[in-house]
């Protein structure tokens, strides 16, 4: 009997450890790296621009953010160079670095490495990238979209910007090769159907991420949208993200559209200057000025779209000090 026990056993660690090998070695596997040669328009330009700006913010995680001033405004002269750490101070199982995407970090990479990175959340080398970098959410976008983003990102300027390697926590050092998956992209809605047109933006902008509160670096289910994420603030205390379901009490459903656009638009008024924040007052990681650049229809598309979310009551305080 002890002999069989000793043989179930060696087989279940064999078993366990080929898994793991496949996990660790033969993922992530997104299908094979088609050929990619993205001819540069003006008018591409400009729309990769917008996105990456004020929609889907890539340059808001990839640059440094000025947390001294209300909201975090971007630092002059860091557009795009990285090196921002998303760690377990946010829930996050690890220590994930975003990357340099100026010519610098990512100008040997052809563009298909950067749409498959984008994307599918797989690396220049291979490697998985954590969905801190909402890989899930722009894998659903417009491909021409994201191709808009990445002639934007060669037009940056150069930063020389060494990026520390991100380390994922054990075990999702392996589970993350699991995460990434072929795009599935799909076309822009009709901009006539806010709706659907608004439900294409907040994918995009991934808002679901920051606005649903986490358990272990997991969204906990039937709690989307209802807010209560939690961010460290540099200059002390902790901010969690609102409720922007439509219940009247702690969400936003007694918001208007008119509401909706003017909190937005009131960031990116030319007399609008961001409020310095002492130690310990209240701050925002919430990129106002980013997401006020957004053109009036995009926001009344999102509004038109959150107003579909179904009503969660869900209290969030909004700003703890130390």
């Amino acid at each position: 009997m002890k002999k069989i026990i000793k043989w179930v056993l060696l087989s279940f660690v064999i078993l366990v450890m080929i898994v793991l090998s496949y996990v660790k070695f033969a993922l992530p596997n997104v299908g094979e790296l088609k050929y990619l040669s993205i001819k540069p328009t003006i008018s591409k330009i400009e729309r990769g621009k917008y996105l990456a700006s004020h929609v889907c913010v890539c340059i808001d995680c990839h640059s440094s953010r000025n947390w001294n001033e209300f909201s975090g405004p971007l630092v002059d002269g860091t557009i795009g160079m990285g090196g921002e750490v998303f760690d377990q101070r946010f829930g996050f199982p690890g220590s994930f670095y975003s990357k340099n995407i100026t010519p610098s970090g990512i100008g040997d990479w052809t563009d298909a490495e950067v749409l498959r990175a984008i994307s599918s959340g797989v690396s220049k080398d291979g490697s998985a990238l954590f969905p801190v970098m909402p890989h899930p959410h722009f894998g659903q976008m417009d491909k021409e979209d994201l191709e808009s983003i990445i002639v934007y990102l060669r037009t940056l300027k150069p930063i020389k910007n060494i990026v520390p390697k991100s380390e994922p926590d054990f075990p999702m050092n392996f589970i993350v090769n699991t995460i990434p998956k072929e795009a599935q992209f799909s076309k822009i809605p009709d901009k006539n159907n806010a709706v659907a047109y608004g439900a294409y933006l907040v994918n995009a902008a991934s808002c679901i991420m920051c606005h649903t509160q986490q358990e272990k670096g997991e969204a906990i289910a039937g709690m989307e949208f209802a807010g209560g994420f939690e961010f460290p603030i540099i200059t002390g205390g902790t901010v969690r993200s609102a409720n922007i379901t439509q219940d009247k009490i702690t969400g936003i459903g007694k918001w208007t559209e008119a509401d909706f656009v003017k909190r937005f638009k009131s960031y990116t008024d030319s007399t609008y200057v961001p409020n310095k924040i002492e130690k310990g007052n209240f701050n925002t990681v919430m990129p106002w000025t980013m997401y006020g650049g957004m053109n009036e229809q995009d926001l009344k598309a999102i509004f038109a779209y959150l107003k579909t979310i179904k009503p969660i009551r869900n209290n969030v305080v909004k700003f703890v000090s130390q």
